[in-house]
């Protein structure tokens, strides 16, 4: 099996050569660049998971703090299924804290926007910055007051 080939025809079935391929340590048979390649992009996944996971805790911690009247029980298990999901990524990939206080801030901007989106609240009227410190976000019990 010609690996680069199989790469771009059949992924599923390059995976599993190349599995293979290393578990019987032929390390010259192997498709070093793509495997390096897919490496790589598996990290850029966990961090744009975590952005994304930042995101929504975020985005419900604002809606929670500037719509009062309207917090629920679905926000509320939103709110902990996030942090849980959170500190499980963390977990499995301790190296996602190096760059946290940055990808803090690509999560934010998006919660803004998610916020406005579902509250109606211009974003203009949110912090310019997160309100809400790494240690409070990942509290399982704290709730923004209004």
């Amino acid at each position: 099996m010609k690996t680069t080939a199989a790469y771009n025809q059949d992924f599923h079935a390059w995976l599993l050569h190349n599995a293979a391929l290393l578990r019987e340590r032929n390390f010259t048979a192997i498709d070093a660049d793509n495997i390096a390649e897919e490496l790589e992009t598996m990290g850029r996944s966990e961090k744009r998971e975590l952005i994304s996971r930042l995101s929504v805790l975020i985005a419900h911690l604002l809606k929670w703090r500037h719509q009062p009247v309207r917090r629920s029980r679905s926000w509320r298990n939103t709110i902990a299924t996030q942090r849980l999901d959170i500190k499980e990524l963390l977990e499995d990939s301790p190296s996602l804290n190096h760059d946290i206080e940055e990808q803090l801030e690509k999560a934010y901007s998006k919660a803004v926007l998610l916020a406005e989106l579902e509250t109606g609240i211009d974003r203009k009227l949110f912090p310019p910055s997160s309100p809400f410190s790494w240690q409070e976000l990942l509290d399982e019990d704290f709730l923004p007051e209004a």
